[in-house]
């Protein structure tokens, strides 16, 4: 795989609208190099993100056509909509953040990726982590391995660092719609920062420790 030199460079799988982990891990890097060859890893962000309800903690996963459990390289990692599976993700999106401050901002423009299909979970993963960039005003390029290599120089490699159920950067903390109920869950995905904390999101980031 070719990378530059001239340019701070972040190797890391792809995830369905990333954790805030995610975000604080890859901001200060130029270029994202996404995984595509490696095999498929079940219990990871690949095909799930976490949301702050009025209960606590909920997951969304996407349903793949051969389980969790496949060996399948990523870029196959087929998606199975047989269920309506978006549909679900999106009404759960809207129950839990419908009192959010920002929800209604972004809502037009993430329902309309919501209805839109996608046969591949990498397609999916890089359509969301793009449209959460763009309302970040992150300007990072996102380019693709082209082959598995599992020792890799000239690039941060942070494959499978971030691990559900663990959390890189406790000191990210902001006001969430249900914490009077939960207290602070930290390692949301960043779409919980989004509806939280609208334009203010990078500057949350980048300011935490």
């Amino acid at each position: 795989m070719s990378v530059s030199a001239n340019n701070s460079t972040l190797l890391i799988e792809s995830q369905y609208f990333p954790s805030i982990d995610f975000y604080k891990t890859s901001i200060e890097h130029d270029i994202l190099l996404l995984e595509k060859y490696e095999h498929y890893q079940k219990v990871s962000y690949r095909n799930r993100c976490y949301l702050a309800g009025p209960n606590g903690k909920m997951i969304l996963s996407v349903p793949l056509t051969k389980g969790k459990n496949q060996r399948t390289v990523m870029k196959d990692v087929r998606i199975s909509n047989e269920e309506r599976w978006q549909s679900l993700h999106w009404k759960t999106l809207v129950s839990a953040y419908r009192r959010s401050p920002w929800f209604e901002y972004y809502e037009p423009e993430l329902e309309e990726l919501y209805e839109k299909k996608f046969d591949y979970l990498l397609d999916w993963n890089v359509a969301c982590l793009e449209w959460a960039n763009n309302k970040l005003g992150l300007q990072q390029t996102i380019s693709f391995t082209d082959g598995y290599q599992k020792e890799v120089t000239g690039v941060t490699d942070m494959r499978d660092k971030l691990q559900p159920g663990t959390v890189q950067f406790p000191g990210i903390q902001y006001a969430q719609v249900f914490e009077d109920r939960t207290g602070f869950l930290p390692g949301m995905s960043i779409l919980d920062l989004l509806f939280c904390e609208g334009k203010q999101a990078l500057e949350v980031i980048r300011e935490s420790k």
